[in-house]
Formats: C-alpha cells, sequence, structure tokens
C-alpha cells in the first residue's frame, strides 16, 4: 500500500500509516499544496488522506488510476467530488464525531467574544486607552434566559445547543427533521428558518454547505434579525453571503457576528477585517490537542482499512464497498 498525505499530520497518525504502509509520502511544504502538487504526489499511489483545503476534484482524482481510497481530515467532505470517486470504485472517508464537542465549544467561544466584545476590549487595553472602570465602556450583551436559534441541528449543533442549558436560554432549531434529543432535554421548538432569525437573540450555522445550503444566509435573510442580535458561523462560510454580511454588519442591522470560516478561504475581504463588530478567527473549530490528534488516527485508520478492503469506521460513499 502506498499512500501520499497532503499535509503534515500529529504524529499519533502518521505513525499507523508508516506501520501498516509500504510507502508513505508527506508532503514537506507547510503551506496549502496546490491542485499540480497533489497530482504529482499521488502518482503511482494506493490512497490519498487530504486535507478539507485540499480541492480533490475530477481532475485530481482521474489522474492516477490506482487510487483506491481518499480518506478526508475533516468531518465535512465538499472539497471531494464524491460522485466522481464513486463512480471509478474510490471510498472516501471522513473523521465525524471527533471533532464534535471541540467545534461546538468554539462556537460559544465566539459567541461569548461577540456578545462581551472581548476582542475590541483586548485592543483597547493593549492601546494604553483604559483609564478605569467607566459605567458605558463596550457594553455588551448577556445570554441567561434569551433565545438561541440553531440552524442545523446535526452532531455538532445538537452538543452546541445542549450547552445551552446552563443558562437558561430558549432553544430554536432549523433542521430538516425532528431533533427529539434537543426537545426533550431543552424543550426546543422545530421552526422555520425565518422564523428562527426573527425570534433568535443569538443564531449560529452548523450545517454541511450543500446546493441548498449555499448562500442560505443573504441580506434579506439577516434583515430578518433583531437589531441587537448575534450571527456565529462555525460550519462552511458559503453558508452566509459574505458580501451581504458584510453590509449588514455596516449599516448595524445587526449587533454583531463570529466567524471562523469564510466564503474563498483562505481569503478574508479587507472590508470584513476592517469592522469592529464581527470577530474573525482562522477556521480553528477543531483546533485542540486532543481532537487534532484523534482526526488524525481515524484519518489513518480509515485509508489503512479502505485499501485493505475493510469496512471503514465513517464512509461517505458506502455503497462502493463491497461486503
Amino acid at each position: 500500500m502506498k499512500v501520499f498525505v497532503t499535509r503534515k499530520l500529529p504524529e499519533k497518525g502518521l505513525k499507523i500509516l508508516y506501520n501498516e504502509c509500504d510507502e508513505v509520502e508527506v508532503y514537506p511544504h507547510d503551506r496549502i499544496p496546490s491542485k499540480e502538487e497533489i497530482i504529482e504526489g499521488l502518482k503511482g499511489k494506493d490512497g490519498l488522506l487530504c486535507l478539507l483545503t485540499d480541492r480533490i476534484d475530477k481532475d485530481v482524482i482521474s489522474s492516477n488510476p490506482k487510487l483506491r481510497a481518499i480518506s478526508n481530515y475533516a468531518a465535512g467532505y465538499d472539497n471531494i467530488d464524491v460522485d466522481e470517486a464513486t463512480k471509478r470504485g474510490i471510498v472516501v472517508t471522513n473523521t465525524p464525531d471527533v471533532l464534535t464537542n471541540a467545534t461546538a465549544e468554539l462556537a460559544w467561544a465566539l459567541l461569548f467574544a461577540v456578545a462581551r466584545r472581548v476582542v475590541e476590549g483586548d485592543k483597547f487595553t493593549r492601546e494604553g486607552r483604559f483609564r478605569g472602570w467607566a459605567p458605558m465602556l463596550l457594553l455588551g450583551k448577556e445570554l441567561r434566559g434569551k433565545t438561541l436559534g440553531v440552524i442545523g441541528a446535526g452532531r455538532i449543533g445538537t452538543a452546541f445547543a445542549l450547552k445551552a442549558k446552563c443558562f437558561d436560554m430558549q432553544v430554536l432549531y432549523y433542521n430538516r427533521s425532528r431533533n427529539e434529543v434537543l426537545e426533550e432535554k431543552l424543550g426546543a421548538r422545530k421552526v422555520d428558518l425565518d422564523t428562527l432569525l426573527r425570534e433568535s437573540d443569538f443564531v449560529s450555522i452548523h450545517l454541511p454547505l450543500t446546493e441548498e445550503t449555499y448562500h442560505l444566509i443573504d441580506y434579506d435573510k439577516i434583515c430578518l434579525m433583531k437589531r441587537d442580535s448575534i450571527i456565529v458561523n462555525t460550519a462552511r462560510g458559503a453558508v452566509i453571503k459574505e458580501k451581504d454580511l458584510v453590509r449588514a454588519l455596516k449599516e448595524r442591522k445587526i449587533f454583531g457576528a463570529g466567524l471562523d470560516v469564510y466564503e474563498n478561504e483562505p481569503e478574508v475581504s479587507e472590508e470584513l477585517k476592517s469592522l469592529d463588530n464581527v470577530v474573525l478567527l482562522p477556521h480553528i473549530g477543531s483546533a485542540t490537542l486532543e481532537t487534532r490528534t484523534e482526526m488524525a488516527v481515524l484519518a489513518a485508520e480509515n485509508l489503512v482499512k479502505a485499501l485493505k478492503g475493510e469496512r471503514p469506521r465513517y464512509c461517505v460513499n458506502p455503497e462502493v464497498l463491497k461486503d
């Protein structure tokens, strides 16, 4: 078994590959590889372990007839042309579950940072502008007793919402199907998107990026929200139409936003960076030592099992698996 890994990963995951595979080539640079570099690295390989920043399209997949498995070091897999892989009988795997709590916690970190103006306060203090306690200095918003809207009540959305119990929040959720866990434990209500946006004080997005969710939140949707509300996105950047969010923030249509993901990553618009009512993070939702190590182990195990003809723990296209 010969595999190509598009970035250096935590050692525990790489060790599995070194022990199980005949050849392991790891992309040596600390940057996103180009399409040409991925194609070059794939030559003669049976398996690929890639990141969500790698665009594994039809050209990449078809460049190597030997390719039998693609393991994505991420829960989402919108970076991979799964249809093309399936057509060629290539197993595609991902790493859900292990990053659920870490991402849910980061969404709360963003929510708090925006609500209590943490980043503004840090900058204010570092610039030497703090002259003592003042009754109107950097007034933010409390969470207790407010309404929380969760867009997408899957694994991460559920983990995020359950933490709202600590703050006695009313929870609304928008999802294709009912979430009995949230309804039973929080008394959450399933509502349509417009109702959620109108009634929520805080909104958090936890949807995969699909044709249906692309630009789901545009200017008109944001304008449905309360003037003092906050929106947080730790899912995929393009779920929000970014230029519309910039416009809404400039016009103070909402209190603020917290973003860990962007429409054209790694690019972040200069307009967005210039605003003081948005907190910006560099896509670190799963960035804890524990989670990134677990992801590496799972991604490696998925790839090895797929190449051995065994059923990986998580498979995006199980129809290609042989019983």
